[in-house]
């Protein structure tokens, strides 16, 4: 790649150096704590993110060589998450990495296409898309299942909120913790055991669904479109329903402690939606901030309206407990 002529945006050219930059000391620090293939992997990864940075550096005539204090505050989670999660973190952590990047480049492309910002954009995208791609997806096929991770997070954000709306209901309409403490621990098995039930029966649908594809197509002597293998329903079953469970746990405990409010409730599922949502945010790409605000938002609304219906229950009928 050559540089053209530098871009006048300031903000977008140290967004796009330090972005860079973060990359590739990531990888460094990685790739000192790795070995086999994983090192071999993030060395390709260093080689490819110095290229990038320098490009960069060029284009906008720009030289910045340190983290400002936000990356380096992601960094040292970062780091720190890998180290104890070891080659499973790593390659979490790579995946969604490649995810955040090509999303920025594309967007880049959207917007800069027709102008000289676009002709380095693109030849960054195909790096991202070509080369990138391929040395991550080495490394992580066959060893991350896309769908675990979305069965684990998931089925944690659903109890999470459903739950926590129990709670506050629960306590709007009866106010004895200890009521509220048997209803929401009930709720919350039943949840589990009927979002459980639920993957089942969609997983085992969509392996009869592929099946008979498969056999239509060996009928008509044409070739099967290439879909993934889906993991055995019982297997899916178990991960949405037991991460439902201990989403649901959340909201309950504080209540099995002594909490006499749903205040305790909110402010324990409230730190651990933020936490579910950062994680799910950073291996999905999506952005950070809009994801935390709407589950924020989700479950502000799933209190103060459960809390209203309870409040209104306990009025109407007359409910003492």
């Amino acid at each position: 790649m050559t540089a053209p002529a530098a871009a006048p945006d300031r903000k977008l050219a140290e967004r796009l150096i330090l972005d860079e930059l973060f990359d590739l000391s990531l990888y460094t620090a990685l790739r000192d704590v790795s070995t086999g293939d994983v090192q071999k992997t993030l060395d390709e990864l260093i080689a490819i993110e110095s290229t990038h940075f320098n490009f960069w550096q060029d284009f906008f005539q720009l030289r910045l060589t340190r983290l400002d204090p936000g990356r380096r505050l992601k960094l040292w989670l970062v780091r720190l998450v890998c180290r104890l999660g070891g080659r499973l973190a790593v390659q979490l952590v790579l995946e969604a990495i490649e995810v955040y990047g090509v999303r920025k480049y594309l967007s880049l492309w959207d917007a800069y296409k027709d102008g000289p910002l676009g002709g380095a954009v693109r030849g960054i995208l195909e790096d991202e898309l070509k080369h990138e791609d391929r040395v991550v997806s080495e490394l992580t096929e066959r060893k991350i299942s896309p769908q675990r991770i979305r069965d684990i997070f998931l089925g944690m954000n659903d109890g999470l909120v459903e739950i926590l709306g129990a709670v506050s209901g629960f306590f709007g309409a009866f106010g004895n913790p200890g009521t509220v403490l048997i209803a929401a621990s009930t709720t919350a098995v039943a949840g589990a055991l009927s979002m459980a039930a639920g993957a089942y029966v969609a997983v085992s649908s969509e392996q009869e669904v592929a099946r008979t594809e498969r056999r239509r197509a060996r009928f008509l002597g044409t070739a099967a479109s290439s879909v993934a293998a889906a993991d055995r329903a019982w297997v899916s079953a178990l991960f949405v329903g037991a991460s439902y469970f201990a989403g649901a746990l959340v909201p309950v405990l504080p209540v099995l402690l002594g909490a006499r409010s749903a205040l305790a409730s909110l402010i324990a599922a409230g730190a651990m939606i933020m936490a579910v949502s950062l994680v799910v945010a950073f291996l999905s790409g999506m952005d950070v901030r809009r994801r935390v605000l709407t589950n924020l938002v989700i479950i502000a609304a799933a209190v103060g309206v459960t809390y209203a219906i309870g409040v209104l229950v306990q009025t109407i009928w007359g409910i003492a407990l």
